[in-house]
């Protein structure tokens, strides 16, 4: 099916898929807003605003916007930092703006720089890390907030020694429930139960999250069993309307430099972030659709702007939901639009069915999507394609795991770079021993790209000829010849002509300029 599809061409896999991201989603807006220092309704907000109105604008099929777990402590911060929430909200409206501003000077640009290796090691590195923080409250310890991916976290625990501590106490009901929900959703992959009509558009993860919560209902009766309202999804109270808790950006933060910081701050970590999630969604996309980036910079800003207005906190792509979205199924944006629209409809209308869902039941729907992001499957082939590939990619998941989502992306990054240049220093050229009337030829075929990069190995290949040596630098394939290897041939030319060793350069052709037609009909024949 093609992106140019009616929105409602999928409606009958979009609408339980966005069910499934519904649930998921409540409980990690509320988490993120826990903390971040925010009031808990700012991250329905931005919930609210990240599914209907970042959905509906992004080009994204199935990336699903949100309050994101990466900024949680820069919110935090900035909230501290400026003593009051409305100016932190004015941040935000600037941050949004700055946003767009980028989508328009194509900033998004960025995004195909990042090494697919990067990419599926940063949603390996996800994946780990749900299932390490979810394990927690699969067995009934919710001490930390849900969505939580700090390694080192605000009880001065890092994430070994909570899951260490949550597994010495278990909750016995948590654990039947995460079990039994871990069941069923497995069944519910099974052949036999696809071939089933009336289940083929009804979601395991929904139906996980009923049986949860229909055992939390029959657990309370028998102390063994029974669960605490702390182990409980917790809607904020909005009896007296909508309207009552909304908060509202300060206009005295425009002529405060440090909500410009802040705002600039937010602006470029909630971009990287967006971005690198487009990719990994893209690459989840069983269609392989590619998003527009600046378009996705623009929407990005646009729900920013809007979010901070209202009394949000800031919203980026967040790659937990987007593939919670895909593996439930869905096809458009139809999805996270509708979710954003749940859950509108569930502050105002249902909190208090909404409070009877049990975090265990949750906890196992991301646990299995935690296993999907990184199956073992996954690291085995990565392994096969080679150590170039395998080491940046294993070193963005112990980052991301490790450290953070940014920073262990950055990490990978910086290996990945470190082997393109290795790569480019060992093979700027190879060797072609012959001879002519005069002795010994060494022929010296240079690749279509020589640059600084390739300095130190065309200097070792320019010393310790033997006397006599006749070296050809052969630079008929050679279309850009960095001057500052220029300047090494000749230098080597002057110095080893004393010891009767003859360099020379053949061949050198300045790049011809290329028609659109010749360049077309050069790739038809390469191909």
């Amino acid at each position: 099916m093609s992106s140019s599809s009616s929105l409602f061409s999928n409606w009958r896999q979009d609408l339980p898929a966005s069910l499934v991201v519904f649930l998921v989603a409540v409980p990690l807006c509320l988490g993120i807003a826990l903390a971040s220092g925010a009031p808990l309704i700012s991250g329905l907000i931005s919930g609210i605003v990240g599914g209907i109105v970042v959905g509906a604008i992004s080009g994204s099929q199935l990336g699903v916007s949100g309050p994101a777990a990466g900024l949680a402590a820069i919110v935090l911060v900035a909230i501290q930092q400026l003593g009051s929430f409305p100016l932190f909200l004015t941040a935000v409206v600037l941050a949004g703006l700055i946003q767009v501003i980028l989508g328009f000077v194509r900033a998004g640009v960025i995004a195909y720089f990042f090494p697919n290796s990067v990419i599926k090691g940063m949603l390996a590195g996800i994946g780990v890390i749900i299932i390490l923080k979810q394990l927690p409250h699969a067995v009934g310890d919710d001490k930390d907030w849900m969505g939580d991916e700090t390694f080192d976290q605000m009880d001065k625990l890092n994430t070994f020694e909570e899951l260490w501590f949550a597994l010495q106490n278990p909750t016995l009901g948590a654990v039947v429930i995460t079990l039994a929900c871990l069941a069923l959703m497995i069944l519910w992959e099974r052949p036999f139960v696809k071939r089933i009509k009336a289940l083929a558009f009804v979601p395991g993860p929904l139906v996980a999250v009923v049986l949860g919560t229909v055992l939390a209902k029959l657990f309370q009766g028998h102390p063994s069993l029974a669960i605490s309202s702390d182990h409980l999804v917790r809607l904020p109270d909005l009896s007296a309307g909508l309207s009552s808790v909304l908060t509202f950006p300060d206009p005295a933060g425009l002529t405060n430099s440090a909500v410009w910081t802040i705002a600039l701050t937010l602006a470029i970590v909630a971009s990287i972030e967006t971005l690198l999630c487009v990719e990994a969604a893209d690459k989840l996309d069983p269609e392989k659709r590619i998003t527009p980036a600046n378009l996705e910079l623009k929407a990005q800003g646009i729900g920013n702007l809007l979010s901070g207005l209202v009394g949000g906190l800031p919203i980026t792509q967040v790659i937990v939901r987007s593939s919670a979205n895909i593996q439930s199924g869905a096809r458009t944006k139809l999805s996270a639009i509708v979710h954003g629209a749940m859950i509108l409809l569930s502050v105002l209308m249902i909190p208090g069915v909404m409070n009877m869902i049990p975090l265990a039941s949750l906890a196992a729907i991301l646990l299995i999507t935690g296993y999907k992001l990184a199956k073992p499957s996954l690291f085995k082939t990565m392994y096969a394609q080679g150590w170039y590939i395998f080491i940046p990619f294993i070193v963005t998941v112990l980052g991301v795991v490790l450290i953070d989502l940014l920073k262990g992306v950055m990490l990978g990054m910086c290996v990945g770079i470190f082997f393109v240049l290795r790569n480019s220093y060992l093979s700027p050229f190879h060797v072609e021993e012959e001879s002519d009337d005069e002795g010994p030829l060494r022929r010296v075929v240079l690749s279509e790209e020589v640059t600084f990069f390739n300095k130190a190995s065309i200097q070792r290949a320019l010393t310790n000829l033997p006397e006599g040596t006749h070296l050809m630098l052969d630079a008929s394939r050679t279309m850009n010849l960095d001057p500052d290897v220029q300047e090494i041939i000749q230098e080597a030319q002057q110095r080893e002509r004393e010891r009767g060793v003859k360099i020379e350069l053949v061949c050198l052709k300045k790049p011809k300029k290329r028609s659109t037609k010749e360049l077309i009909a050069s790739v038809t024949r390469r191909k």
